[in-house]
């Protein structure tokens, strides 16, 4: 397989957890494209060794080592697919000289500013970024109302105050997500991720909470934007969360026909709302 890729134009994938880099990868090959995937240890799903035509495990900040396995197969284009558990940054990180020169780049450790300076590296190195999405186009949310139900007036209300403030909170890059009861703010996202942050907001505030989830203003869209899946719903079920709210074009979601059967199994309302109109 690895000598005929050779002669296939390749695009290289920067692989985190979740089924995206799966995904993608299945999306690439599918067009005539060989993968060159690079894994990290303890985030990567080892099943996407079968869908790839190369693999090469880094442990996080061995970014030398990404980009000798990129340019050492002739990669000029990648894309980076799936997140990377965000407490992982303090203690399993074993970075090397080049991320040690990006980190010293960096004004704070948010996510989008790692990860745009991770781009401008390997730009540098001859390698573009691609956006995560382009070869699946599918995933992005289409505007509407997933769910027979709609939100009633009182999930509308906190559904509009959630929409105004996750913008706000996406201005400062601290997360995506936060929880609404009774037009306050119960909750947050930061490092911890939406499903313990949707959890959190149950335990505070009880059944009935609002999830908006919602991309940031200045959000980089080749990578990192905001994503959701049948988990989600398993999580704000457990949570008794009653509404979400996400951001239409501009949202991946995953296991679309799951998550809605979940949803309506569950009495949660489901939402997408277009960018740039407050609702």
């Amino acid at each position: 397989t690895r000598r005929a890729a050779m002669h296939q134009e390749r695009i290289g994938l920067i692989a985190g957890k979740g089924q995206f880099p799966i995904l993608f990868a299945r999306a690439a090959r599918a067009q005539g494209l060989a993968v060159v995937a690079v894994g990290i240890v303890g985030e990567t799903l080892p099943a996407l060794e079968a869908e790839v035509d190369s693999l090469t495990w880094v442990h996080l900040g061995q970014l030398g080592k990404l980009i000798k396995a990129f340019r050492g197969q002739g990669v000029t284009r990648a894309a980076m697919c799936g997140g990377v558990t965000k407490p992982r940054m303090f203690g399993d990180v074993r970075p090397d000289l080049k991320a040690l020169t990006l980190i010293g780049k960096l004004r704070h450790l948010a996510d989008d500013g790692i990860l745009r300076t991770l781009a401008k590296v390997l730009a540098g190195e001859g390698i573009a970024i691609l956006p995560s999405h382009e070869l699946l186009p599918e995933l992005l949310a289409s505007a509407g109302t997933y769910t027979k139900r709609g939100p009633s007036p009182e999930e509308r209300a906190d559904a509009e105050v959630g929409w105004q403030l996750a913008h706000e909170l996406g201005k400062l890059d601290i997360g995506q997500a936060l929880v609404i009861r009774g037009r306050a703010v119960v909750a947050v996202e930061a490092m911890e991720g939406t499903d313990a942050c949707i959890r959190r907001g149950g335990e505070l505030a009880g059944p009935g909470t609002v999830v908006v989830k919602r991309c940031k203003p200045s959000q980089d869209q080749r990578f990192d934007l905001p994503a959701v899946g049948a988990e989600t719903i398993a999580t704000m079920a457990e949570a008794q969360a009653s509404c979400l709210v996400i951001e239409a074009g501009r949202t991946l979601v995953f296991d679309r026909e799951e998550m809605i059967r979940r949803a309506e199994a569950a009495g949660v309302c489901l939402l997408a709302w277009a960018g740039g109109e407050e609702q």
